[in-house]
């Protein structure tokens, strides 16, 4: 009877177990310990995975808050010590009985010694490549115990450099396959971090395993989408399998070891993704499926946007085009360059990622720019990208330095490169892979071969070595991993520097004469290109964001935190000589920071309009959209998510119809853009008023505005408003149409030159979220706050006298402050 029963067993139960579904375990959620190598002071103190040593150490109090004051200077010593992780997990008969056991890392920072069970199974150096190891044969029933010594970046680093006979820029964070910016940058913070930075987990399977599936779309018509699904699958059995994407299944023989599957498909009427403004972003949903005797063993998921996208380089008359087409469309690309998130990445949520794309989409953007000194996002940024239309430039991550060329460095970056493009180049929101930042620029602008006093040898290897990794090594790889139609890649941004001419007529441009060369904000109208990927000017943050890391007592310019909280070496001194030229500079510390965000408004707004109003220029993604820590920077959103000025004006700036004028030497150009493919018929409104209200002169048209196109519709001779006292005086055009009005105001001489009259403010308040604002007189730059962390759904904007906003908040608040130009600049 027993005899029978264990056949009945063996007969009904071994498919079940045969066949049994793929699984993970995530091991970030066991319980880890950390504790410094070499420092008898640290005892084992409980970790988090994912974390950061800083991070560890703080939650355990171990060591006071990294951005508050100046204690970023007192915590450098952390660098230079070696860090050992540690946790026990236990795995069941079940897990072991698994034919296949994979412990992968998805993060780790940055050279790391594993161990499992006493067995070392990795050395690790690259904190942008995942890591897979085989541990089936290591693992145990019970308690598994896995160590991981964390290496200091910078002693390996500076370890590396000294292999050199010449001198690197960029010193010894070139040389570890880390988050360049961690070593310190303009903006942000030294805190060179090691951790297990993303989810560990194990990966158990049996007999096969989905390893990758990679869409290609091969055509796409009106009446039909063709595409191509290929599947790489590993299996340790030979035998007949199902491949199943979606409801369609189909039969296929797998051989022992890897396997390459191609499957056609086709979406019937397909609707196309579009970028944010010209469409829908659509998404078609599906499921690769691996199946055997109708059981699923491994399954992926991914989401498809139809799309073409197309990077435009065509000789003109000028030069060379820079844009891209998407869906056949030319498309100006309106946007940013965002940095890392955080100076600690494991305290980067999702909802960190997917705000930040709010922002691009909430200001009209559809383009941003993964900076190349920081890191290959987390999936959560790239899937609201995606949802929302907002394309993405992708750096590679190197800025601003030259790199080494040897062997070891090139097959790691190469793997690197493997191991990111295959995790994003499904996304459709994909749509240029750059090499560097800057590092181009650097080598023949920044005198880096004087500097380090190269000889002509020395010059010639290094630069053989920056062609090997940027013009070979990357290209190549990426020619192995994407479709022809998907294979975009621009080698360096910019193509050429901002002090050269040529850096004008083609290719993108970085420029930096305004901040940098202290130029003044209307060269902005002088310096377009064909695609302006970098520019910006400094502004500070909210009062509430420095006060975040400062005492009361210390919102000063001579404090130590005001002076740790702007990494620019001359950023206060550069802010205080543009505000001088436009602005009264105010008395107190509080309407220093209001006036410094006006000051930065006003100068991206100078910018935006003259890159949009340019018919050359194709695109223009300022520099930058956020912050890694709250500071004093080129951002317009900082480290917790404050709008500052500029964020409300970019919003106003990237509008699909703008409204601009610009001054002539005998007449003002009323220049309207629309980005829009439909044209808009509708009135036009000229009127000159003074502060008080009085019309003073007004013109109007009916007319048509086109689609896709940036044109003079009026011009306005000086002489016409030569009897008007113009530093009394405001401008306001405006177009109306069935579908779509737009509104814009003009002054005539610089803020610190207005006579601005003292407005008397009425806050009503409607209901607990709605406020309506009006005023007597011109009220300019009206700024409002509150104690309460509300955001305010406009901020910093002018209201005519008669003129009634209306205001939202995302939250009640108790009291509402509000400031306008007028009151600081009376002093």
């Amino acid at each position: 009877m027993r005899k029978l029963w264990l056949i009945f067993v063996l007969f009904f139960c071994l498919p079940m177990v045969l066949w049994a579904q793929n699984n993970e375990r995530n091991l970030s959620s066991e319980k880890w310990q950390f504790k410094g190598v070499n420092n008898d002071k640290y005892k084992w103190y409980p970790a988090k995975v994912p974390g950061t040593v800083h991070t560890d150490l703080l939650t355990n109090k171990l060591i006071p808050n990294p951005f508050f004051g100046a204690n970023e200077k007192q915590l450098q010593w952390i660098e230079n010590e070696d860090w050992q992780y540690q946790t026990t997990f236990s795995i069941s008969k079940e897990e072991w009985n698994h034919q296949n056991a994979i412990l992968q890392f998805n993060g780790l920072d940055t050279f790391a010694e594993v161990f499992l069970n006493g067995t070392k199974i990795l050395s690790a150096d690259n904190m942008f490549r995942t890591w897979k190891i085989d541990v089936k044969k290591l693992l145990k029933i019970g308690p598994n115990q896995l160590e991981i010594t964390f290496v200091s970046a910078v002693k390996k680093g500076k370890e590396a450099a000294k292999k050199l006979p010449y001198t690197l820029p960029g010193d010894e964070k070139i040389f570890t396959r880390k988050a360049q910016y961690h070593f310190g940058w303009d903006w942000g913070p030294r805190f060179v971090t090691s951790g297990v930075y993303r989810y560990v987990v194990l990966h158990f399977w049996d007999n096969a395993t989905l390893e990758t599936v990679k869409s290609v779309q091969k055509n796409i018509f009106a009446d039909k989408a063709e595409l191509q699904f290929e599947v790489r699958i590993k299996s340790v059995i030979a035998g007949n399998f199902q491949l199943k994407i979606n409801d369609k299944i189909q039969s296929i023989v797998l051989k022992k070891g890897q396997n390459h599957i191609t499957v056609n498909s086709e979406i019937q009427n397909p609707k196309l993704w579009w970028p944010n403004g010209l469409g829908e972003a659509h998404l078609y949903p599906f499921e690769v499926s691996l199946v055997k005797n109708n059981q699923t063993i491994d399954r992926k998921k991914l989401k498809i946007g139809l799309r073409t996208i197309e990077l435009v380089q065509e000789k003109d008359h000028i030069g060379k085009s820079f844009y891209f087409k998407v869906n056949g469309q030319p498309v100006f690309m309106k946007g940013a360059n965002v940095i890392p998130p955080d100076s600690f990445l494991p305290r980067v949520t999702d909802s960190v990622y997917q705000s930040i794309v709010k922002n691009a989409v909430d200001t009209h953007m559809n383009m941003l720019r993964v900076w190349g000194g920081g890191v290959y996002a987390d999936d959560a940024f790239y899937e609201a990208c995606d949802k929302n239309g907002i394309l993405v430039w992708q750096d590679f991550m190197f800025a601003c330095a030259m790199y080494p060329g040897d062997e070891a460095f090139l097959s790691n970056v190469k793997q690197e490169v493997i191991d990111n493009v295959s995790r994003l180049q499904n996304h459709p929101s994909l749509a240029l892979w750059c090499g560097n930042n800057e590092n181009d620029e650097g080598w023949h602008n920044w005198g880096w071969q004087k500097q380090y006093k190269y000889t002509a040898q020395d010059s010639t290897k290094i630069w053989k070595d920056y062609q090997k990794l940027f013009h070979e090594l990357i290209p190549k790889a990426l020619d192995s991993l994407l479709p022809e139609n998907e294979n975009r890649y621009w080698p360096s941004s910019p193509s050429i520097g901002w002090g050269r001419k040529e850096s004008l007529l083609s290719g993108d441009a970085h420029y930096w004469g305004v901040w940098w060369g202290m130029e003044p904000f209307d060269m902005y109208r002088q310096k377009v290109g064909r695609f302006m990927s970098e520019y910006g000017f400094q502004g500070m943050p909210d009062v509430k964001t420095l006060r975040a890391f400062a005492n009361s007592d210390e919102l000063n310019f001579d404090s130590e935190a005001v002076k740790m909280h702007q990494k620019h070496p001359t950023g206060y001194k550069t802010i205080n000589a543009y505000m001088a030229r436009d602005y009264k500079v105010p008395n107190t510390f509080e309407d220093y920071v209001y006036v410094s965000q006006l000051l930065q408004a006003e100068g991206m707004k100078t910018a935006i309009e003259a890159h949009r109003t340019d018919p050359k220029c194709m695109g223009t993604l300022f520099w930058q959209l956020n912050d890694c820590w709250p500071v004093t920077s080129w951002s317009s959103v900082d480290y917790y998510g404050r709008w500052k000025a500029f964020q409300y004006q970019a919003r106003r700036s990237f509008e699909k119809v703008l409204l601009s004028i610009q001054e002539k030497e005998n007449q003002y150009d009323v220049i309207i853009t629309n980005d829009d493919v439909i044209a808009y018929d509708g009135g036009f409104a000229l009127q000159l008023f003074d502060f008080n209200g009085e019309l003073l002169w007004d013109a109007s048209a009916a007319g048509s505005i086109p689609a896709s196109s940036a044109l003079v519709h009026f011009e306005i001779p000086k002489m016409d408003l030569n009897g008007f006292d113009l530093a009394k005086a405001v401008l306001s055009v405006s177009f109306t149409s069935e579908k779509k009005s737009a509104y814009s105001l003009y002054y005539f001489v610089k803020p610190k030159e207005l006579q601005l009259i003292k407005p008397n403010l009425q806050i009503t308040k409607l209901d607990e979220l709605t406020y309506e604002i009006s005023t007597d007189v011109l009220a300019k730059n009206v700024f409002l706050s509150s104690e309460e962390d509300a955001f305010f759904s406009d901020n910093y904007f002018d209201i005519l006298p008669g003129q009634k906003v209306l205001i939202k908040l995302t939250k009640p608040v108790k009291a509402i402050r509000v400031k306008s130009l007028f009151e600081v600049m009376k002093n």
